[in-house]
């Protein structure tokens, strides 16, 4: 990230505060990685708030088409080295990212179509894309910015933990009338977390090949393998909205692998 480095102005300011209020894990997960990190994670993990929450801004689908293709435009601004257009997040983004990890911005809107729409996951193929386009994307994003990775391996965690938000997010899902589950039963649930799982165990087996500073990007996903192995052990929870840590359990983990950087 050198020569990227920025202070903490007005609009950094606001995407920090964007992030601690609608994503407290990734906040909590960039204030536990190094000072100089932190501004880039908070201009990512806030335009992917933004970027989320776009295909939900009206229930008119054109319009919602639109809020999702202005932020394709600005990745491509981003990535075609021209004058970003004037936002809080937009702004700070397009001076800390590098040009050239932009047009995963582009993939990030394209799989966020899926949320205007009703429509369920035409097949696993398709699910695996949504994951990686948005949860690995994200983290490929972040991984690449602050130092050397493979980017194989920064995805194989991505997807790992993608599943494992995605299965806390269900029960929110269902309720906003989406099918976000190719197999809803107990066993789909299980089989699911598996794949997660393996995906996520297959990264760590390759540590070596993500150096430590771009391991930090990986902390936003320390609480995946927990929500994971619970859902194998208790499918159940996914339904109720019960995976997930104490808050002592979630801190201390955030914290022992920040100290370590075992992600």
């Amino acid at each position: 990230m050198t020569g990227r480095r920025m202070q903490f102005d007005a609009d950094l300011t606001a995407c920090a505060e964007l992030v601690q209020k609608s994503d407290p894990d990734r906040f909590l997960a960039t204030m536990a990685a190094p000072v100089p990190a932190r501004p880039l994670l908070f201009a990512l993990y806030a335009f992917n708030i933004e970027l989320a929450r776009a295909p939900w801004a009206s229930k008119e689908g054109m319009i919602a088409e639109m809020r999702v293709q202005w932020w394709r435009d600005v990745g491509a601004e981003i990535a075609e080295g021209k004058q970003v257009r004037r936002h809080y997040v937009a702004t700070p983004l397009a001076r800390l990212l590098k040009p050239e990890l932009a047009a995963c911005i582009d993939t990030m809107a394209e799989a966020r179509r899926w949320d205007i729409y009703k429509d369920p996951f035409e097949d696993q193929a398709e699910f695996d894309r949504y994951i990686d386009r948005t949860s690995g994307s994200l983290m490929w994003m972040a991984a690449a910015s602050l130092g050397p990775a493979e980017e194989d391996v920064v995805r194989d965690f991505g997807y790992g933990a993608g599943v494992a938000s995605w299965l806390r997010a269900i029960p929110e899902l269902e309720a906003q009338k989406r099918i976000p589950l190719l197999d809803g039963t107990l066993e789909g649930v299980q089989n699911l977390a598996c794949k997660g799982l393996e995906r996520l165990q297959k990264a760590r087996s390759q540590r070596a090949s993500v150096s430590k500073p771009s391991a930090v990007a990986l902390l936003a996903g320390w609480q995946a393998e927990a929500v994971l192995k619970q859902a194998i052990r208790q499918p159940g929870r996914v339904a109720q909205g019960a995976l997930g840590q104490s808050e002592f359990r979630r801190r201390a983990g955030l914290m022992r692998r920040a100290v370590t950087g075992r992600w």
